[in-house]
This record gives C-alpha cells, structure tokens and sequence, in this order.
C-alpha cells in the first residue's frame, strides 16, 4: 500500500516537471522572439533573373534586390504585393495588397500594365497597374477615375469608387416628358428639332449633307421651365432611340466647377468632356447639359468677375470644336443672364441654336395649371376644374400695378404682377392652393379646392414677390424683365407701386 502511494506520488511530481518544463521552454521561446529585430516590409516590383530565389522590392526609399525564402509561396509573389522582411533583409512573407496610399486622377491609359496620373498638385506621374486591377472582371481604369497607388514604388492599386466627373455631373434618363411641361409648345418643338432630328433622322441629314447643331442655348427668364425642355430631350431620345438606356443626360453643376487652384477647373472641363466621348462611343446620343452657364462662362476682359474666364472660356472653346467630329453628342446651355456669355461660345459652329424661353401669357399660364391640377382632385362644392383654373388665370393676370419705369427717351411703363409670372410661380401658387385646402379640411371639415384657396395663393406669392428685387436700382429690374418689355432702352428710374 505504501509502496503504492509513493508510485502514485512520483507520477504526479513527473507530471508537474513536465508541465513546468514545457512552459518554461514556451517562455524561453517567446522571450527569445521579443529578442528579435523588428520586421521591415517593402513592395514587391518583380522577381529577379534567377527565377523565383531572387526578387526586387521597393524599400526604406530605394530599390534593392533581395533574396528570397524557400519557405514562400512563389504563386503569392506578384509585382505590387507588400512583402516582409527578415533579419537578413531576405523576404519571409507575402501580405497582400496596400489598402491605404494616396489618391490620383487617372490622365489616360498609356499602354497595356501602365497609366497616366496627377495628383492633387497637378503633378503627373507614370504607374504600373497592380494585379488586382488586371485580374479578370476587375474594373477598368478609365479616364477621370481616382486610383489608390503608392507614387513611391510605383503602383496603382484600386479604383476607388467615386471619381471626379461623377461628382461633377449626373449620368441619368431623366424621367420628364414633354406632355409635363406647359405653356412652351414653340420652344419644344424648335429644341426637337434642333436636337431630335439629326438623331432620329441621320440618313436625311447624310443625304442632304447638313450637319446636325453642336449646342442650344436656351435663355430666359428664371422659373420658366429651361431645365425642364433640357431634361426632356433626354427622355425623349432615349424612349424614341430604343428605350431604357439608349441616351445619357450628363448634367453638369457649373458652380461646382469652380476650384481656386489654378488649371482645375480647366481640368475638370476636360474630364467631362472626355467621359462624354467615351460614352458616344457605342452610337448613343449624348446629351452634356451646362445648367446656369453664366457662373462659369462669362465675357473675357469685362471685368465682372475674376480673371479666371481667360482660360475656362477657351478650354470650352476648344472642347466645343473637338466635338466637331462626334455627331451623337450635343451640348445644351441654360441661362437667365446670356448677355455675360463670352460671345465667343454664342457663335454659330458653337452654340448655334438660340431659344427664348419666356414668361407665359395667360394661355400657357392656364395650360401650366392644367398640368398641375391632373387627376382626382377633390373641389369644394362639386365645381369644376377648368372653371377652378379660368378663375385663377383670371386673377393672376388682372391689373395689379406693380412698378413704373421711366426710359431714357421719356417712354414710361407700368408694369403689373403678371408681367412676372413664371411656370415655378405657378407651381407654388397650385402648392400653397392644395395645402389651404387640406387646413380647411382639418379645421372644418369640408374638402375641395376653391377659388378663394387660389386667390389667397396668389396674393401671398405677389406679397412675397413685392421685395424681389428689394430695390429700385434700374440695372437689377433690367435682368428680370422681357426683351419686348425694355425694346433696347435703357431704364432711368423704377418706382415702386406695389402696395400703393
């Protein structure tokens, strides 16, 4: 029995030496790799001459060529990898691909593996595009897209999923029809035709020799529905050309444009321009819309705003000839302020299309209403709608003296409230009608438009309109008023008699 318990005993000891042993070799283990020099990485540029035992890699700022371990993968050692390492400045191990560096724009595809870019500073810098973006079904690097690279070893290694033109401007097929705008059926017709037909009808124009408009200015006041026709067009090709997809509508925010860096906004002018070109290229119309074209645009040497339209001007100039060649692009312009457009870009060859677009009589005014007052609307007391709207036309285009403008040559004009109407005025007037509506439904109980919802919204929106311009200074007033209004006088004095 006591010989067995000592047994017992020594087996427990010899067990507890070995549990003991083993972590002390474990510490020995762990100390002497806390001992060891820390690990350096590089960038693996490409295997050396002797196959896969040699590699040349980018590191601590130099290139050097480095041994290679036995114990690497060579299927994992690619030109771009991030690799570590060893004591011996010998590669240990591959990690990957970097997922972090700066951010460039790609200037163009020089050949097959290498590219253009610039950088924030505009500095340009040839790279070799990284396995990842060679692989297949990986996104092709196209012009404007922003890369990932690492400048110092020389690799490009991710499209980042935002580029500068896409900032820029919005590739889309607008979802607005013709029969949604009112009151501008003369405008319509002469944009499609301007536009339209060259795209719906190339064999007549081969056949005729006649080259289709390059660009369409349309100008006019604010409010009156120019970036709606803009958008329309778009629909209409793409639904008259082969449905969904067939046209892209590229809508470019012209004060986004503007980079107090010099040569960026050039730039960016460039880039939009050359994303228009590449998605011509499959014989889709193209459609590059420059909504308020004054911001960016203006008359070189008038001394309006800085000096930078010395340069953005020409730049489109230039980009406006090179789309000579491209029959499926067309630039449209919108502005309420034409006079300050560098009459260059006016010219034909350029924008050689010029469409009013102007305030609505009271016909359109009746048709732009008709346009917003679709469908099951609800009226107080059973009315009917079209009475409802020849009541609102009515009172919106009754005399209302407003201001009085004495000219130069003794002419005086009055002007009443409806000499400012506008297709968004009447949309809000419609808006501010509904939402009356709907508190007198709350309130009381009794739904329906009426006629005096409409005449209330109304006179709340010429109130509002009382202080726009809030000044009788004749140069502001000359901006919102019609061409056959002013007939190439020049406004004296403004008196104000609204509220009078």
């Amino acid at each position: 029995m006591a010989r067995d318990r000592l047994g017992e005993r020594n087996a427990k000891l010899a067990e507890v030496l070995r549990a003991t042993r083993d972590k002390l070799q474990l510490l020995q283990q762990q100390l002497e790799e806390l001992a060891d020099p820390p690990s350096t990485y590089g960038t693996l540029l490409e295997l050396g001459w002797g196959g896969v035992h040699t590699a040349e890699v980018f590191t601590a700022g130099r290139r050097m060529r480095l041994k290679v371990s036995p114990s690497v993968d060579p299927s994992t050692l690619v030109p771009g990898t991030r690799v570590r390492l060893g004591e011996a400045s010998q590669v240990v191990e591959s990690c990957g691909f970097a997922n972090t560096g700066v951010l460039v724009t790609l200037i163009e595809n020089i050949s097959q593996g290498r590219v253009l870019v610039a950088d924030h500073n505009g500095e340009e810098h040839v790279v070799e595009v990284a396995a990842p973006l060679l692989a297949q079904g990986a996104p092709t690097p196209k012009a404007g897209d922003t890369l990932l690279v690492d400048l110092k070893a020389g690799f490009c290694f991710e499209v980042i999923p935002k580029t500068e033109v896409t900032k820029l401007v919005l590739e889309e097929i607008p979802d607005v029809t013709y029969q949604e705008i009112g009151g501008l059926d003369s405008q319509i017709e002469d944009i499609q035709d301007a536009v339209e037909l060259p795209f719906t009808h190339p064999e007549l124009y081969r056949e005729y020799d006649l080259r289709p408009p390059k660009g369409v200015l349309l100008y006019g006041p604010p409010g009156c529905g120019k970036t709606l026709i803009a958008k329309a067009v778009a629909h209409s090709l793409s639904e008259r050309i082969g449905g969904d997809g067939a046209s892209y509508f590229i809508n470019v925010k012209g004060p986004e444009l503007l980079n107090k860096f010099v040569g960026e906004t050039e730039r960016r002018i460039r880039l939009i321009f050359e994303r228009a070109r590449e998605l011509a290229q499959d014989g889709r119309p193209v459609i590059v819309f420059f909504d308020e074209m004054e911001s960016i645009f203006r008359t070189r040497g008038s001394g309006v705003s800085s000096d930078m339209e010395t340069t953005v001007v020409p730049q489109l100039l230039a980009e406006l000839d090179g789309v000579e060649g491209l029959s499926n692009v067309i630039v449209v312009g919108a502005t309420n302020r034409e006079e300050l457009i560098d009459p260059a870009i006016l010219r034909p060859g350029r924008l050689d299309v010029k469409i009013r677009v102007e305030r609505p009589g009271k016909a359109a005014a009746r048709d732009i209403f008709t346009k917003h007052l679709q469908g099951d609307i609800p009226l107080s007391h059973g009315g009917e709608l079209q009475e409802l709207i020849n009541a609102a036309v009515d009172y919106l285009f009754a005399d209302k003296p407003f201001i009085r403008l004495s000219f130069e040559d003794g002419s005086v004009t009055v002007l009443h409230y409806r000499d400012f109407a506008s297709g968004a005025m009447i949309a809000n007037i419609v808006d501010r009608a509904k939402k009356a509506a709907i508190k007198a439904h709350i309130r009381r109980g009794e739904g329906g438009l009426s006629r005096e919802h409409f005449y209330q919204a109304i006179d709340a929106e010429n109130r509002e309109n009382e202080d726009l311009p809030n000044t009788s200074h004749p140069e502001l007033w000359t901006r919102l008023l019609s061409k056959q209004t002013v007939r190439g006088r020049k406004i004296q004095a403004v008196e104000i008699l609204a509220g009078s």
